[in-house]
């Protein structure tokens, strides 16, 4: 592979691969992400420009991945795909965002991390199998919808959903909030609460389930930034399933989530803000060492103020990125290079999950940066970053998702911060245990009868139950 980055025939205008951590990647991963860029110049590019402007779901550049089987990226060879490791996601997600579209990148992540979901329990699941050999062949687009209404950021909490052990299998009821390429995937993976569900929120189940069953409004999401990925509301209303639609056994979800989901998913959205962060450097680069001030006879990029912008965004970027790369290398080493059948050999292995806290920590890190880093390289394109051929005013506004998307980053620094000072039981990530500390302050604050009030209301619900 050249050493020169480059675009469309020329040289690349932003940073060269002397700026990249190359040396995670292997020969081959290399070569996949040159053909990835050359993709990025001739098309999802291009198509980024169109759907930000229209609100159009990418599926265009989603056929484009999977010209070159990239829909397949982590799946194994022996179910047909390209059976790639953590590493090499982390790069492909941070190159499509960089360099093609940010709203396909985050189609992309939902769509991995619902294969991810599939993976961890493929094995003897032929319904499973059948979806994994689709997905470059019919582009065969697939999502995680796990969110709930009621919520929030907490979407391992699904209050409004349901499964039923029924004759025909499984009945299911599920509504989500916020599901990516909502009414345009071509398959679902979502968690409901199991059939024998009794209050406890790690009682949760995994459920494959297909367009035709989806109730959704496509094509209604209208944001200020990621305009394609699409995500929006979608309902499955008493869908009977077969059995094999389960993903793995009943009360898995909690297991899923903690190894199959979290871990990589956080670390695919911090990539594709990292991606994000470099565009947003590689187009200040462009506009500061070609817009030159007439009056003083220097380009922008001579200024000691710029020169300041743009060494600060790139070394806290890198860090960002190395980080992000570095967790992706011990999720491979861990996982025999991110072979899923280890899942089969061993279903209760759950080597990721040891590492999930590390993944909360990469997508902070990488959404908080991208947040600062995107309004600095719009700073430095002065008065026409607001014009949108330049395209930097659309990746500020792209930008701006990172810190929303859950677990909201508010969310992420308070988990951390309150594992590091009370241990890790007091995050209750199930909702089970009792905050002593503050009920009991708060009920030295009631009168007498703020407390008979109280001791009647419980003795109502003990009464009742």
């Amino acid at each position: 592979m050249t050493d020169q980055k480059m675009w469309g025939g020329e040289p690349y205008y932003g940073l060269d691969f002397e700026f990249d951590p190359q040396w995670f990647l292997t020969d081959e991963q290399k070569e996949i992400q040159r053909k990835l860029i050359e993709l990025c110049h001739s098309t999802l590019a291009p198509n980024a420009i169109e759907s930000d402007r229209d609100s159009i779901f990418p599926r265009k550049n989603m056929e484009a991945l999977a010209s070159q089987g990239l829909l397949a990226l982590h799946v194994p060879e022996k179910y047909g795909g390209m059976g790639q490791n953590h590493q090499c996601v982390i790069m492909v997600l941070e190159t499509v965002a960089r360099y093609g579209c940010a709203s396909t990148a985050l189609v992309y992540t939902m769509h991995l991390l619902a294969l991810s979901a599939l993976l961890f329990r493929a094995a003897g699941n032929a319904e499973i199998e059948k979806v994994l050999r689709r997905l470059n062949k019919d582009v065969f687009i697939g999502t995680a919808s796990y969110s709930d209404p009621e919520t929030g950021s907490h979407f391992w909490y699904p209050l409004m959903s349901s499964a039923e052990e029924v004759p025909e299998g499984w009945k299911v009821n599920k509504k989500s909030s916020w599901t990516t390429s909502g009414g345009f995937a071509d398959f679902y993976v979502t968690q409901t609460a199991s059939p024998d569900f009794d209050g406890d929120f790690s009682n949760l189940s995994v459920f494959l389930l297909y367009a035709d069953e989806c109730e959704s409004m496509p094509s209604s999401w209208d944001a200020m930034g990621m305009r394609g990925n699409q995500s929006g509301p979608v309902t499955f209303t008493d869908v009977i399933v077969p059995m094999d639609r389960m993903v793995g056994p009943p009360g898995d979800g909690a297991f899923s989530n903690d190894e199959a989901l979290d871990p990589i998913g956080l670390l695919m959205l911090g990539a594709c803000f990292n991606g994000l962060s470099m565009a947003a450097i590689d187009l200040a680069k462009r506009q500061a060492t070609r817009k030159t001030h007439a009056d003083v006879g220097m380009r922008v990029a001579d200024y000691p103020t710029i020169q300041d912008y743009v060494g600060d965004a790139i070394m806290d970027t890198q860090s960002s990125r190395l980080y992000t790369f570095s967790v992706a290398q011990l999720l491979d080493s861990v996982t025999e290079n991110c072979d899923w059948t280890l899942h089969e050999r061993q279903p209760e292995a759950s080597p990721r999950a040891e590492y999930l806290t590390w993944g909360w920590m990469s997508k902070f890190i990488a959404a908080k940066n991208v947040y600062e880093v995107s309004d600095r390289m719009l700073n430095v394109c002065g008065g026409s970053g607001y014009k949108k051929e330049l395209l930097i005013e659309r990746v500020v506004r792209d930008a701006k998702a990172g810190w929303l998307m859950g677990p909201t980053n508010e969310v992420l620094r308070q988990f951390v911060g309150k594992w590091a000072l009370l241990g890790f039981d007091s995050l209750d990530y199930w909702n089970q245990s009792v905050n002593a500390r503050v009920m009991n302050n708060e009920i030295k604050k009631l009168d007498d009868d703020g407390k008979r009030e109280l001791i009647e209301k419980l003795q109502a619900e003990l009464d009742a139950k």
